[in-house]
């Protein structure tokens, strides 16, 4: 049994990632600061059913409040998952200085948290935001072309580059993986496969940006996590950044028509220009995910969908 640290633990990856880690016998503490990016009743409800868990410990607390943290934090901890950053490309364009605090900053105060106590293996959930608008597809790590177009972009790159001193000065593991597009249960409602299901049901016209020709690699949430969990274990070299990705693209017509196919209900859209932030395409080589981490994601997009599906309406989130 491992003690894991999750930061954002209450959010979409962050919360199913905790139940997976305490239905499979370890000790999980998560923090989270409910960030008001989303309605906290959201969060709250993801990690109900892990409250009364007698391995699992929540904590209320603020990665960019270095006090809080080396006050709160009091176990010892065997690893470092972490996801807690000020989410969403567009929402950093809006608020570039506080996506900078809190993702780049509160990378530091973790790095940190671990330094100080001596916590040697630390996964960092970046993104495939960084490649930004790279056109040569698909995307290998080694890609020395790094094209990132928004805030939220360049605070993950330079999270990654902070990881890799705290590697080489305090001998701490650190993983990066670039997460492509997760999507499943409990996925954030300003999504796209979120939002878009939820007008659907709800007959409501679904803002297309765009042609619908834009391609993204979808990634289930389980697939992701099994990821995760490998890069946990993972001791083979001190600093690696990997690829979390499907290995297929879908383009957001496919997309929409798939909803539309699960879900039963012909999609009313209103076509608008593309969105500044937004990446032509998104595309992982995944060679080396499946190399060091026995990375193979299984998961159709369709099948995605329908446990997407499953979950909403079990959630009655169509009807909020």
């Amino acid at each position: 049994m491992q003690h894991i640290l999750i930061t954002g633990g209450a959010g979409f990856i962050g919360s199913t990632l905790g139940d997976q880690l305490i239905a499979e016998g370890h000790q999980v503490t998560a923090i989270d600061n409910f960030d008001p990016f989303y309605d906290e009743s959201i969060k709250r409800k993801n990690i109900s059913n892990l409250l009364d868990q007698p391995n699992f410990k929540f904590l209320e607390v603020d990665i960019c409040n270095m006090e809080m943290l080396t006050e709160q934090l009091q176990d010892d901890y065997d690893a470092i998952v972490h996801i807690a950053a000020k989410a969403g490309v567009h929402a950093s364009i809006q608020n570039p200085i506080g996506c900078q605090q809190a993702n780049v900053m509160g990378t530091q105060h973790m790095l940190e948290i671990a330094k100080i106590k001596n916590i040697t293996q630390f996964v960092f959930a970046s993104s495939s935001s960084v490649y930004g608008v790279n056109p040569d597809v698909p995307w290998l790590e080694s890609d020395q072309n790094m094209m990132p177009i928004s805030p939220y972009a360049s605070s993950k790159l330079s999270c990654e580059l902070l990881g890799h001193v705290y590697t080489k000065l305090y001998g701490i593991r650190f993983l990066a993986l670039r997460f492509f597009t997760v999507y499943g249960p409990r996925q954030r409602p300003d999504l796209a496969i979120y939002k878009f299901a939820k007008m659907i049901v709800n007959n409501q016209a679904i803002p297309m940006y765009g042609d619908g020709s834009t391609r993204r690699d979808y990634t289930y949430v389980d697939d992701i996590l099994k990821g995760i969990k490998a890069a946990i274990k993972y001791k083979d070299t001190e600093y690696e950044i990997i690829n979390l990705g499907n290995f297929k693209t879908v383009s957001l017509m496919e997309m929409i028509n798939t909803l539309e196919e699960v879900f039963e209900t012909k999609a009313i859209i209103n076509q608008l220009p593309m969105q500044p932030g937004d990446v032509p395409q998104t595309y992982a080589d995944i060679s080396k995910a499946k190399r060091l981490l026995g990375y193979e994601p299984n998961t159709s997009f369709k099948e995605g969908i329908v446990q997407f599906r499953e979950w909403m309406l079990a959630s009655q989130i169509d009807k909020a």
